[in-house]
């Protein structure tokens, strides 16, 4: 069995990360597994690096430019939506042409067009495509937030994320919808969702809802991870009194991230802690920042250490952690929980993802209320509070997303598809 994976990095960003966690899983599980990328960072043997410098930059800059053009040459949002207009010609590939399967991750930016996908299939290559965010099933947004445009019986259009002066029905956001839906009705795709939030989605869109979709989480190398620190906590910078609350992400800031909402709930837990009515507790953060000021309205203590580059520090910091929290607007599947329930922390979280996938007990963590700091507060009280079962904890994720047990699945269904 022969499978070549198709995603736009092999390290920039969450989705390269879990694809080549999961390469390195199928081939420990005897599959012969690569993956081919436009951008490649590490010296993972397994990852080859497609096209050359002209090939890749020209890709990238002419589905750039195209939608800065329909943008009313406009920067706001030009990252966040793709049109997979442009792409390299990847069906010419000696990776793509012996393989047995051909999985698309996350193929925008000049990485994969759908134009490319159909001549791919048309080789008689079958097509699994794993889900990271929404895009598949929208027009050209990877994350809908609150529009609804894609759902059952739209077509997309009047995207809020093209800002242009005069809105249409009939923008680059319809068209791509178009294109996709004409894509989806002549090449066989199984789509893969890494939650069962975004399997729902899938399912209630009007570009998938007679599609195959499968879920199969994401993969996380758990042996890393332990529940017993090796290392004090003046060794890594913390706090040697209190609890501790974890909360990391690539860019802490990144709206995305709701840590305006965080501060607050973290704000009321420390009123009740001066209140007596929650135990001595502390923040630590990690990751960037692009203005460090917004921590200066925080009232509970915290660390903030910036970036981690030692991969070794972050099991570290879960090994300490009580609890770990994440207050994003939207996670499709946020591996921090699941690391952190890894290491023993009981995780706390908004529900708008795949946290119920993570959190699907109430001896793991706390689902809050959607963007209620009150409610956050609550939830990061009540798992200060209890005792915690680390062991109990590590198994519940080891269970659900060891790489092993992933991989096994995706065995399965390369199987199934021969």
């Amino acid at each position: 069995m022969k499978a070549v994976f198709i995603c736009h990095s092999d390290n920039g960003g969450g989705a390269a990360v879990v694809t080549l966690r999961l390469v390195r899983a199928l081939r420990a599980a005897g599959v012969d597994a690569s993956m081919l990328v436009s951008h490649r960072a590490s010296g993972d043997r397994s990852v080859t690096l497609a096209g050359n410098v002209f090939s890749r930059k020209s890709a990238f800059l002419r589905e750039c430019a195209d939608i800065f053009l329909h943008n009313g040459f406009n920067r706001s949002d030009l990252f966040k939506v793709s049109t997979a207009a442009a792409g390299l010609p990847l069906h010419r590939h000696p990776l793509v042409r012996q393989a047995d399967v051909v999985v698309l991750s996350w193929i925008n930016q000049g990485t994969l067009s759908l134009r490319e996908i159909a001549r791919i299939s048309a080789m008689g290559r079958k097509i699994v495509w794993t889900m990271h965010d929404m895009w598949n099933m929208t027009g050209i947004c990877h994350h809908a937030g609150e529009c609804s445009r894609y759902a059952a019986g739209g077509t997309c259009g009047l995207c809020p994320m093209i800002h242009r002066s005069r809105p249409s029905v009939s923008d680059i956001s319809h068209r791509t919808w178009l294109r996709k839906r004409e894509l989806y009705s002549r090449v066989p795709v199984t789509f893969v969702a890494v939650s069962s939030w975004l399997a729902s989605c899938a399912r209630s869109s009007s570009l998938l809802a007679d599609a195959r979709i499968e879920m199969i989480p994401n993969a996380f190398p758990l042996d890393g991870f332990r529940i017993r620190p090796l290392s004090t906590r003046a060794a890594l910078g913390l706090p040697e009194r209190g609890r501790i609350i974890l909360m990391g992400a690539q860019r802490l800031d990144d709206p995305i991230k709701g840590f305006d909402i965080a501060i607050e709930a973290l704000n009321r837990l420390h009123d009740r802690i001066e209140a007596g009515t929650a135990p001595e507790a502390c923040a630590v953060f990690f990751g960037a920042l692009r203005d460090r000021s917004i921590l200066d309205s925080l009232r509970l203590p915290y660390r903030w250490l910036g970036t981690v580059s030692d991969p070794a520090m972050i099991p570290e910091l879960y090994a300490h952690g009580d609890v770990v929290m994440s207050s994003s607007l939207y996670e499709t599947l946020p591996g921090t929980l699941v690391e952190g329930l890894a290491s023993g922390c009981r995780a706390v979280s908004f529900g708008r993802g795949g946290q119920s996938d993570i959190i699907d007990r109430p001896d793991l963590g706390c689902i809050a209320e959607y963007l209620s700091p009150e409610s956050l507060a609550r939830c990061l009280e009540s798992c200060l509070v209890a005792d915690s079962d680390r062991e109990l904890l590590r198994r519940s994720v080891a269970e659900k997303f060891a790489a092993e047990a992933v991989a096994s699945r995706y065995v399965a269904l390369f199987d199934g598809e021969n």
